[in-house]
């Protein structure tokens, strides 16, 4: 046994870019679990979780800058009077903490650093006492040992020989499972046993009503090898969390009551099997909780699209780009037909889904972007999520750029600058239909109805966003749509509806603008009532029963076969 008087305060913080469970700090509660469960640490020091995020009041009111939130943080944990703090790094806080970093050695805090920035490029973190690369849990523990207790970093052997001696192999986690000798020699690889890693949930670590839902890890690992990714370099293999390690979680969710889940593995449906098991116990233990997966289109087949409507839920895919031969230069397998083929699986079945797509991608032209933006939109995705290239340390493409003639910002997110088929100015031309497309798409709710919209007014959607985006900036009184993209839905709505009457009018549409206000205004409310369970009435010009069906898929059929009756609707009874 450690012979410590007083257990040593250890704190693992991080500063989170947003409050939402998709957000959450998985990656330090993951650690401190390991750090206050593991037999060598947990006599000697008392672990803590503190998060920061750029969100919180005290960074937006006081208009925080990248030195006063550095010194904000630090005054905070210094409060706590920590005698070593683990630092989770990632591209949006690495400068900040690092200042953090700075003031509290400046006190004499040991400072442990890691997380997938430390990981991509360890050698510049210079001015932290331990850096920790890969994986964490063990590398941690041994860290946080050598650095409480003073002593010279031990060699595997010698925990082997302790472990032994002292008889300690019996010691349990919060799964109950047995500690053996096969958590030293994982430390020698780099790489965790999943099985003989503790749950921060279950260990109480992380209290999932501090973040309005839980971020869940089933895996890690990917096995694909996009070049862009931090798992460009890693083994192209998928490890699993033990099925018991799940179910435990999955009884604790719905014990606490988890509304919904962001499940954090790159693949899901990676291996068809497993994820179709995991469905039925998701169905079966939490049956109202609301779940978040990534996966590929190339695994949905008919069967798993039907199986997802087994819960409530929601796919985000990467399509990145639709161009073949771009996505070659990435390293990632891309068979347009297929892709149709197998989101339509999603669509008959009514399963919720959204796209993704990069603009910057090495080979692709802002022509390109373009194409991939409409031919997403084909699909009808429920949200189309848009992001600009980031050339990742520690990535292939990082390594490749030079070949590829991309040029990037060598700091923090490291966002493309210009390549051989796209320039800087082409760049914010990209930015603009991308912004406009999370404004008036995604946070405009406009799925029912945009690409009826857009067909009526024969204009392509990158072209409608691009216009949209021009619009809100050339008003001063749209500017908080600009800055604040998450503003209230009806806020939204008002700004949408003017945009249509203004291109309607421009079109000489103009009798058809009644048509498409009704639309907007039925569908907007019911998306309200849906996401807030408040009532409200809608004002109407014609009647909602045939606004809400299939004639309003034809804007002209419509308005030349619906007559008009003004009428009040309410969306109580929704």
């Amino acid at each position: 046994m450690n012979n410590f008087k007083d257990k040593k305060i250890v704190i693992f913080t991080t500063l989170l870019i947003e409050k939402s469970p998709q957000a959450l700090p998985l990656g330090a509660a993951c650690i401190a679990s390991s750090v206050k469960n593991n037999f060598l640490t947990k006599d000697i020091c008392d672990v803590k979780l503190v998060s920061f995020c750029k969100e919180d009041s005290e960074f937006i009111e006081n208009s925080l800058t990248e030195d006063t939130s550095a010194e904000y943080i630090a005054e905070k944990l210094l409060k706590l009077n920590p005698d070593v703090v683990g630092f989770s790094i990632f591209v949006w806080n690495r400068i900040i903490l690092e200042k953090v970093a700075k003031i509290l050695q400046s006190k004499s805090i040991k400072t442990i650093c890691g997380g997938p920035e430390v990981t991509a490029r360890p050698y510049s973190f210079v001015d932290f006492d331990k850096i920790i690369s890969g994986e964490g849990e063990s590398k941690v523990v041994s860290a946080v040992y050598e650095l409480i207790t003073g002593k010279k970093h031990r060699t595997f052997e010698e925990i082997q020989s302790q472990l032994i001696s002292k008889q300690l192999t019996q010691s349990e986690n919060v799964l109950g499972k047995k500690s053996t000798l096969e958590e030293v020699e994982n430390l020698k690889s780099g790489t965790e046993d999943l099985c003989y890693l503790t749950t921060p949930y279950l260990d109480g670590t992380l209290d999932p009503a501090q973040y309005g839902g839980v971020l869940w890890e089933l895996a890690r690992g990917c096995p694909f090898k996009c070049s862009y990714c931090y798992e460009s370099k890693g083994e192209k293999n998928v490890r699993q969390f033990p099925m018991e390690r799940i179910e435990k979680e999955l009884d604790f969710f719905a014990k606490k009551k988890v509304s919904q889940v962001f499940v954090l593995d790159p693949t899901y449906n990676a291996n068809k099997k497993r994820a179709l098991e995991l469905i039925d116990k998701i169905a079966q233990k939490t049956p109202n909780t609301f779940y978040y997966f990534e996966a590929r289109a190339e695994f949905i087949d008919k069967q798993l699209a039907k199986a997802f409507t087994k819960i409530p839920c929601a796919l985000q895919i990467g399509l990145q780009s639709a161009n073949e031969n771009v996505l070659k230069l990435v390293n990632r397998p891309f068979n347009k037909t297929q892709f149709v083929k197998n989101i339509n699986y999603l669509n008959e079945f009514g399963v919720v889904f959204g796209l993704d797509v990069i603009y910057g991608l090495p080979g692709e032209s802002l022509k390109g972007f373009k194409e991939s933006i409409d031919f997403a939109m084909t699909l009808y995705p429920n949200n189309l999520e848009t992001f600009c290239l980031s050339v990742l340390p520690g990535t292939d493409l990082y390594d490749k750029a030079k070949d590829l003639k991309l040029t990037f910002d060598e700091n923090p997110p490291y966002h493309i600058i210009q390549t051989e088929k796209i320039s800087p100015k082409e760049l914010k031309q990209a930015e603009k239909i991308s912004k406009g497309c999370t404004i008036f798409y995604n946070n405009g709710r406009a799925v029912p109805w945009f690409n009826t919209m857009c067909k009526t007014l024969r204009i392509k959607p990158s072209a409608f966003f691009e216009k949209f985006f021009e619009y809100i900036c050339s008003e001063e009184k749209f500017s908080k749509l600009i800055s604040v993209e998450n503003c209230k839905h009806k806020e939204i709505e008002k700004v949408q509806i003017q945009f249509i009457k203004k291109i309607f009018t421009e079109k000489n549409l103009s009798k058809l603008i009644p048509v498409i206000v009704d639309i907007v205004l039925l569908n907007g409310a019911i998306s309200r009532k849906i996401d807030t369970g408040i009532s409200e009435i809608v004002e109407l010009n014609y009647p909602p029963e045939y606004i809400d069906s299939e004639y309003s898929l034809d804007l002209y059929f419509f308005e030349k076969n619906v007559k008009k009756r003004k009428n009040s609707f309410s969306t109580e009874n929704i």
